[in-house]
């Protein structure tokens, strides 16, 4: 039997430098992917962010009106730009929602998010035979979303809707 000599110089064994340079530029290449996914997936993760704050916000309103449900309608108009007009001697716990709401909505952790607004439409609902005494709650968010890197901020807005009904 004979021995093979393994210093063989056809192209049996072993890797070329173009073989090696390939895999370089392959391996680098997905590399490349890798990190530019990266960067997508963390502006998506603050956007949901600001999504699931500002809509924490809105739901906080609507479970305030779901609660002083027979007094629905004072709710209506109230906008966190402005002060609240709400009567506070004919409707004190409307007044006292919509002055904490406007506190929570322009102050503390909302102050991360550019303008933020928050308003509240009040709609009496339903046919009037026979009355069903149904209310349509809106309320509308919006703000600036965040910039990112190198990018524009653009202005997001959050819509929710709710039906009370009586008691």
């Amino acid at each position: 039997m004979r021995r093979q000599n393994r210093t063989m110089v056809g192209d049996e064994w072993g890797f070329s430098l173009i073989e090696g340079l390939l895999a370089t530029v392959i391996l680098a290449t997905g590399l490349l992917a890798l990190a530019s996914m990266q960067s997508i997936a963390m502006g998506r993760n603050v956007d949901s962010d600001e999504r699931s704050r500002v809509t924490n916000f809105a739901a906080d309103m609507i479970e305030r009106i779901q609660f002083n449900r027979r007094n629905a309608i004072a709710y209506n108009g109230i906008d966190t730009n402005v002060a609240c007009t709400i009567d506070a001697t004919a409707q004190p716990m409307a007044r006292g929602d919509c002055n904490q709401w406007r506190t929570l909505v322009t102050g503390g952790l909302a102050t991360t998010l550019g303008n933020l607004r928050g308003q509240v439409a009040v709609t009496a609902t339903g046919p009037t035979t026979p009355p069903l005494n149904q209310t349509s709650v809106v309320v509308t968010m919006t703000w600036m979303g965040d910039a990112g890197e190198a990018k524009r901020a653009t202005q997001r807005q959050v819509v929710l809707t709710a039906i009370l009904a009586p008691e």
